[in-house]
């Protein structure tokens, strides 16, 4: 029998592909070793799965491991007399094999936890048969009645001897290194046997040759119904403990509810809502959503309000949700405030108020609730007799329709696309309920863009959807001192950014203020040109966006036909700039002439002395305006210089 090769002299580190290579090459002789190493007690489908899981396990951890103290490869005397490669590989990962499988051996300590070798192996498994190798004769009978008479490390010193055919001055140092005290000992005890080597090669003890066979039938029959019986007794104690019970379970389209609050339930009473009269916001305080009265056909309606309360409390996974950035959705901290509850179109709505927030729930008439419930959540804080005109109270098939504060003494639609066109009246039922309109926020196209002019004692406010149940503010003017939309040249500024507001859609934005920052007289006498600022405020007070555009003289404008909206010169998202706090703002794009010449041109707000470009384009003018010769593609980099001496960048 040719001998394996043997270890190094040295200690080096070993690849884990060449200890993978050994592995693959070797792995019937490291399994066969394994379970022979093995104790008999054991039994055979056992340890032929344990000696096939201790020889997948023997590879090094990392990516190169070298032996330490506790996981080295003895190092042989004498290099092999054939002169045969030493594979340190192969000297890993039967070291290895040795160690585990005489670790599987010993017994369990009663204050110890047993090492992972002396658990049954997770991997291979095998259900439903039973594995072993093919029986032999007499005289492996036999020689398996020997082994399994000695001690584990006398059972390895055998099997080193006669498998790996190893020296006894190797094998002494293999054991050693295994963790066993006396490795003498165990080949004295070796001794004993005296059975040839050769049947070591046997199919009896081959665990890469097997059979199967069935287990026990009759007993895995009994453990499978007593498995399926307790399984059932599971699932009838979970639905148990899910049944309602004193009103709290589930509750149409809503969740159930795990845990009982008195001061959460008197929340979600319809008794407890907070009525507000009609007369009530004629004397009070404050002119926000807290003026509201109740409105609705349905607001005594105790089963539709009980359903909203429920569903806003613990939405179920059937109901459609819509949350603005930044609000919370939990439920109400006390009895909100009931704004609306009736019937608009195909479904019944409920709006409430908690302070905080407003809250729509809609189910449509002709369909279960459970299966039908939408609930809105916007946040609203700080509202004030300029925020609080109107509501969204239903959105759907590319319409809207608003619901209005009581304060409101006449409504209209715009579009802002047309500037010259004139406003018509806007219809409104007893409760405030606006006639459908077009909603702005499914326009792809662009061609219009409604609006709503809000009107009451002492202003007109101009109102648009942007996805959000409270409808956005248009303003103009300087960030110092903004105002409601009025005149035509501020409706014909708005008529090109309109179609600009898509990017600031469903982001919780309280008002937009757009104002034109600088005028300028483009080269070559193609006309002037306006720089206008557009800036959104959310309800948050964070994620405002800042647009500079660049609105350049349009053939449609001169004619009174459709304007093409302002090209976006610059953004910037959570900047003051724009803003009350940072007017400032400096912008620019590359423009080119009727003629077919390219420039740089740049516009700055009235703080700036004077303006530079460089990079691409090298360019210096005074004051707030610049124009530079360019080509086409080319970069620059601007750079303002205020007139207190501090210099800023263009917006970003």
């Amino acid at each position: 029998m040719r001998l394996l090769p043997e270890e190094p002299s040295a200690t080096a580190p070993v690849d884990v592909e060449q200890a993978e290579a050994a592995l693959v090459e070797h792995y019937p002789r490291l399994v066969r070793l394994g379970y022979l190493v093995l104790p008999s007690s054991l039994g055979r489908n056992r340890r032929v799965l344990t000696a096939h899981s201790l020889a997948q396990r023997s590879l090094p951890l990392g990516r190169r491991t070298a032996f330490t103290a506790d996981d080295r490869v003895p190092l042989p005397r004498r290099r092999p007399a054939d002169g045969t490669a030493i594979d340190p590989g192969y000297a890993h990962v039967r070291q290895r094999v040795v160690s585990t499988a005489l670790e599987a051996g010993r017994p369990l300590r009663r204050l110890a936890w047993p090492r992972r070798s002396q658990l049954p192996p997770l991997l291979p498994l095998v259900w439903g048969l039973r594995l072993f190798p093919h029986s032999g004769g007499a005289d492996e009978l036999a020689l398996d009645h020997a082994l399994s008479a000695l001690s584990g490390p006398a059972r390895a010193a055998h099997v080193l001897r006669g498998l790996e055919g190893l020296a006894d001055g190797e094998v002494r140092r293999v054991l050693a290194a295994a963790g066993v005290a006396d490795p003498h000992a165990a080949l004295t005890e070796a001794d004993a046997v005296a059975a040839p080597y050769a049947l070591l090669d046997s199919t009896e003890f081959d665990p890469c040759s097997l059979q199967a066979r069935p287990p026990d039938l009759l007993r895995r029959r009994r453990h499978a119904k007593a498995a399926l019986a307790a399984v059932a007794a599971l699932l009838v104690c979970g639905a148990l403990l899910g049944l309602p019970g004193n009103g709290w379970g589930r509750d149409l389209a809503s969740a159930p509810l795990y845990s009982r609050n008195p001061a959460a339930e008197q929340a979600l009473e319809p008794a407890a809502l907070v009525r507000v009269p009609p007369w009530y916001w004629q004397r009070s305080p404050r002119t926000d959503f807290t003026a509201w009265p109740t409105r609705g056909d349905r607001t005594d309606d105790t089963r539709l309000l009980r359903r909203a309360l429920a569903v806003w409390a613990r939405p179920g996974r059937a109901v459609r949700s819509s949350t603005t950035p930044g609000t919370p959705v939990g439920p109400p901290m006390g009895p909100p405030q009931l704004l609306y509850a009736g019937e608009v179109g195909a479904a019944a709505v409920v709006l409430f108020y908690d302070g905080l927030r407003i809250v729509r729930y809609a189910e449509a008439r002709d369909v279960d609730p459970a299966r039908g419930a939408a609930l809105d959540f916007a946040r609203v804080d700080s509202a004030d007799a300029s925020s609080a005109d109107a509501l969204i109270v239903s959105r759907g098939g590319g319409t809207v329709r608003y619901l209005t504060a009581p304060w409101v003494r006449q409504a209209s639609v715009r579009d802002l696309l047309a500037p010259d066109r004139a406003a018509r009246p806007l219809h409104r039922d007893r409760n405030g309920v606006t006639d459908v309109l077009a909603s702005p926020q499914t326009a792809g196209d662009c061609r219009s863009w409604s609006a709503v002019e809000m009107r009451d004692a002492t202003a007109t406010r101009l109102l648009t959807d942007l996805g959000e149940l409270a409808p956005a503010r248009l303003t103009s003017g300087p960030p110092s001192a903004p105002h409601d939309v009025s005149g035509r040249a501020e409706r014909k500024s708005w008529a090109r950014t309109a179609c600009l507001l898509t990017a600031v859609r469903s982001r919780g934005v309280r008002s937009v203020n757009s104002w034109p920052y600088a005028r300028q007289w483009l080269p070559e006498g193609n006309g002037f040109a306006q720089w206008l600022c557009t800036r959104a405020e959310t309800w948050r007070g964070s994620g405002s966006r800042v647009l500079a555009q660049f609105q350049a003289p349009s053939a449609q404008s001169a004619a009174g036909g459709a304007v093409p909206p302002g090209a976006v010169a610059a953004r910037a998202e959570d900047s003051p700039a724009c803003g009350k706090r940072d007017p400032r703002v400096l912008a620019g794009v590359l423009w080119k002439s009727h003629g077919g010449r390219w420039y740089v041109l740049a516009a700055g707000s009235t703080e700036f002395a004077s303006l530079t470009t460089s990079g691409g384009v090298e360019g210096r003018a005074q004051g707030h305006l610049l124009a530079v010769r360019a080509r086409a593609g080319d970069r620059a980099r601007l750079n303002g210089l205020l007139a207190d001496g501090r210099r800023v960048g263009a917006l970003r």
